[in-house]
């Protein structure tokens, strides 16, 4: 556990350039308090806590203006900066190395029972106030511009393509 809690630190210095130094971040960052928080409401969830993990998870959205359901399922080296008023739902499903700016949704488009948020794939980046909406598929190493608004699939993308920033 420890061993995760260094890479999550580490993560972020890395992402951030306003980062000073490890305790600054452990200490202040919002977004790294959320995906703690998020590990603690998730391990409840998958215990049939259900109702434990909810008011867990409201309490940290309290703290941190960062709503992570418990039954998200999210990688390694995920990072949120500036975190304000990211919401990710409960069924969604997000890979390793991502990174999401304030303001970002990863929502349902329904209210149907089974899968109804997105799938973000590895090494993806997503701007200041971006909507991913419903199941869609968001390939490997994408960029989603800010502001955009997701309603279907993206491929994922070649290392010549990365330069690349998806508006939609």
């Amino acid at each position: 556990m420890l061993k995760r809690i260094i890479e999550d630190i580490d993560n972020a210095k890395a992402k951030d350039p306003a980062s000073r130094h490890r305790l600054d971040v452990a200490l202040t960052y919002p977004g790294l308090h959320a995906i703690w928080g998020h590990r603690i409401a998730h391990f409840l969830w998958n215990r049939r806590l259900r109702l434990f993990a909810r008011i867990y998870a409201n309490q940290m959205r309290r703290i941190t203006g960062i709503e992570i359901h418990p039954g998200a399922k999210i990688g390694r080296r995920f990072f949120i900066d500036h975190g304000m008023g990211v919401v990710i739902g409960e069924t969604a499903i997000v890979g390793d190395d991502v990174m999401l700016y304030h303001d970002v949704t990863l929502g349902a488009r329904s209210q149907d029972r089974g899968k109804r948020h997105p799938t973000i794939g590895s090494n993806v980046t997503i701007g200041a106030g971006a909507r991913v909406l419903g199941p869609v598929m968001i390939g490997d190493g994408v960029r989603i511009g800010a502001n955009a608004v997701v309603t279907k699939d993206l491929a994922a993308r070649t290392d010549h393509e990365l330069a690349d920033t998806f508006s939609i």
